[in-house]
């Protein structure tokens, strides 16, 4: 039971470090919070644009990659990639070299509505890489990369 005279100030700390993931998911929302709204417009969202991004950049894909790719779970990934392909997004098929694997790809519809995206995507990009810097920029993407690889290994 906590004392009510007690303070967090009074409280050790039993971190010695920041929280790093809670830190990195505020970076996310604060990115998103100038994107979101453009999704919205379109009828999109955040995992949607995960997933058409990904396509977009790659082509046609193994919903397993997708999955990676877009950090999103399996389950949760068939629910979006069905109301993808029900609003003519993204198109199923069975993977023509092993059918017992899924593929997918974005429609013209998809690819339209990225090519639109990636437009706003970039003028934020160009705004963050105007306020931080090029170089702190490049350091930054240095850094998220080395992290990655270093909780990989």
């Amino acid at each position: 039971m906590l004392n009510n005279s007690a303070t967090r100030n009074d409280v050790s700390p039993a971190f010695a470090h920041r929280n790093l993931p809670r830190l990195l998911l505020q970076a996310r929302e604060s990115l998103m919070t100038r994107t979101r709204p453009s999704l919205r417009e379109h009828g999109l969202s955040d995992q949607q644009w995960r997933v058409l991004r990904v396509l977009g950049e790659h082509g046609t894909l193994e919903t397993g990659r997708v999955a990676r790719e877009a950090y999103i779970l399996g389950p949760s990934l068939t629910g979006v990639l069905a109301r993808m392909e029900r609003d003519g997004l993204v198109r199923r098929a069975r993977d023509p070299a092993d059918q017992r694997r899924t593929v997918v790809e974005a429609t013209a519809k998809g690819l339209k509505m990225v090519e639109r995206l990636s437009t706003t995507v970039e003028r934020h990009y160009q705004w963050l890489e105007k306020s931080l810097g090029r170089q702190k920029l490049a350091q930054l993407y240095a850094l998220l990369d080395e992290l990655i690889a270093l909780e990989q290994a």
